[in-house]
């Protein structure tokens, strides 16, 4: 079907991989399920639980595939509520490309509520990339709330990019994860904001079996008058090792909290955590001035190396 102007303007920034109607997909707009397709070894099917999203099944001879997912919402004052499960088979390898962008034009708040549940088999090894973003020249607010339940199964990998680019003005991030026997996450959060935009993110990572591991990566930039707050926790509650690093750049009149928490419920639980805010530092805006940029310009380059 023929995708609207506004639509795939969003979906490039969203999708870096590119949607296409092929394959595995499902692409949700305003509140719909728009289009969808299946492949042999990934199925997805409308939930029959009473609630708006879907259920995607992905077969233990699913190997290196991939499956996009992405929500627009283009209409103003949309509220939007949507619930997706993923059932991963013992040894599935795929990559699941999501995302959500939201084109407000309007004076009605438009919001998009996301929650994913993640069921990884064992030894299955799965990519999660999530992109937000916020665009439209109108004055309702761009809300976005996504909540994330991962629960791993012995020896499952799963690797979380997750990215808030620009104009969201609002957004509540929880993240819930549990790890069995010789599980291991990765995650990589990147966050802006800017102007008077609020942003919190709160994550648990249980980690319940002897030999899981997590590594836990929050960058993020905040400007103007933007407020932003983060709570990763990591819980050893058998032998584990876990890392959690929380780096922000601050400026101009903005705040940030970062709050790292580790518990440790077990002797062999080696956990560590650490955290940093600061301003640009002047001495890489000397030297990029220098060599002919803005200061602009020069502020540009850093924020983009910080964050990727």
């Amino acid at each position: 079907m023929e995708i609207d102007k506004i639509t795939q303007q969003v979906l490039d920034v969203i999708d870096e991989e590119g949607f296409k109607q092929e394959g595995a997909y499902n692409l949700r707009q305003n509140g719909y399920a728009l289009c969808h397709g299946d492949t042999e070894h990934i199925k997805i099917k409308k939930r029959t639980d009473g609630h708006q999203g879907i259920d995607v099944y992905i077969s233990s001879e699913a190997k290196d595939e991939t499956v996009h997912i992405p929500v627009v919402v283009t209409n103003s004052g949309v509220t939007d509520l949507v619930y997706n499960d993923f059932y991963v088979e013992d040894g599935a390898s795929v990559t699941i490309v999501a995302g959500c962008g939201i084109h407000n034009s309007g004076c009605n708040d438009s919001r998009h509520d996301g929650v994913h549940s993640f069921h990884i088999g064992k030894g299955a090894n799965v990519t999660y990339t999530e992109k937000h973003y916020g665009a439209g020249e109108g004055t309702g607010a761009r809300i976005l709330n996504p909540v994330t339940n991962i629960y791993l199964k012995e020896d499952a990998v799963f690797t979380l990019d997750t990215a808030q680019i620009e104009g969201v003005d609002s957004t509540d991030r929880k993240t819930h994860v549990e790890l069995l026997e010789g599980a291991k996450i990765i995650v990589t959060e990147r966050l802006m904001t800017h102007d008077k935009q609020t942003a919190v993110s709160d994550m648990d990572v249980v980690l319940a079996g002897t030999g899981s591991s997590a590594q836990i990566i929050s960058r993020s930039v905040a400007k103007g008058e933007s407020v932003q707050s983060f709570h990763p926790k990591a819980i050893g509650n058998a032998g584990c090792h876990a890392h959690i690093q929380c780096d922000s750049i601050i400026m101009e009149k903005a705040k940030v909290a970062s709050i790292p928490e580790i518990n440790a419920n077990h002797i062999d639980a080696a956990i560590i955590h650490e955290a940093a805010i600061g301003r640009i530092n002047n001495d890489q805006m000397m030297k990029l001035q220098t060599l002919g940029l803005s200061e602009e310009e020069a502020e540009k380059v850093i924020v983009e190396a910080f964050l990727n």
